[in-house]
């Protein structure tokens, strides 16, 4: 890690759209080198983009190499790409269920664990996982998708017990609502009825997550690790 917290090699996976685009520009800003691992769509300048497929894991190493070659050892990961396949539990298909979880938490498993390896060599790393309030909250019709955004808490506590003596931190980011394109195209009724549970009375502006993410990703926030930071307006609070 740089002492000054700036020109390390970053990697956020899915940083095409949303919240993942909104961290690699920030990280790109403050002077970092910025990679991504995506499958289609445009990047935000400044990201090298390797093309690859979290859900395969001869893809993602062959990602990483791509990475590894234009920008050198991974300092800092942030695990973000995911997806949903929402629908009541009744009309969930094993289908729906095995996606969403081989995206959102086995295919953050294999980026995890390609890049730890380089971590444990230099004893240092930042890893942070994107999870979602709804991981602690629940949401109905998401059973698929808050198991999976769940299970990242474990995966993050357990990777700080493993290797926290190694200089190596894993924490994760609870967004709750956050002002999206998957967010806009929701009808303005259900909007509505998200923005009256939500103390701070709106949405997130995907910068505000991007913020949380690169602090945890400073050196000055070495000493945190297994934490779950919810950027969520009060809506959770902490559950």
């Amino acid at each position: 890690m740089s002492e000054d917290g700036t020109g390390r090699s970053v990697v956020v996976t899915g940083a095409n759209r949303g919240i993942g685009r909104a961290i690699a520009e920030r990280f790109v800003a403050q002077g970092d080198r910025v990679a991504t691992i995506y499958r289609s769509g445009d990047l935000p300048d400044g990201v090298f983009g390797a093309v690859g497929d979290i859900r395969d894991t001869a893809s993602v190493d062959a990602a990483f190499t791509a990475i590894e070659a234009e920008q050198g050892p991974t300092d800092v990961l942030v695990a973000n790409a995911g997806i949903n396949r929402d629908t009541l539990l009744m009309r969930m298909s094993d289908e729906d269920f095995a996606d969403v979880i081989d995206v959102n938490l086995t295919g953050t498993f294999r980026c995890v664990r390609r890049v730890t390896k380089g971590m444990i060599r230099k004893r240092g790393g930042r890893i942070i996982l994107i999870s979602s309030v709804v991981g602690m909250y629940g949401s109905p019709g998401q059973v698929n998708y808050a198991a999976s955004k769940s299970a990242l808490i474990g995966m993050a506590r357990s990777i700080t017990r493993e290797l926290g003596g190694r200089g190596i931190t894993a924490n994760v980011v609870a967004p709750g609502f956050v002002d999206t394109a998957m967010t806009q195209a929701l009808p303005e009724a259900t909007q509505e009825s998200y923005r009256a549970a939500i103390p701070a009375g709106r949405f997130a502006q995907p910068a505000e997550v991007a913020a949380v993410v690169t602090f945890l990703a400073a050196p000055e926030s070495a000493y945190i690790s297994g934490a779950v930071i919810p950027v969520d307006g009060g809506l959770g609070m902490g559950h």
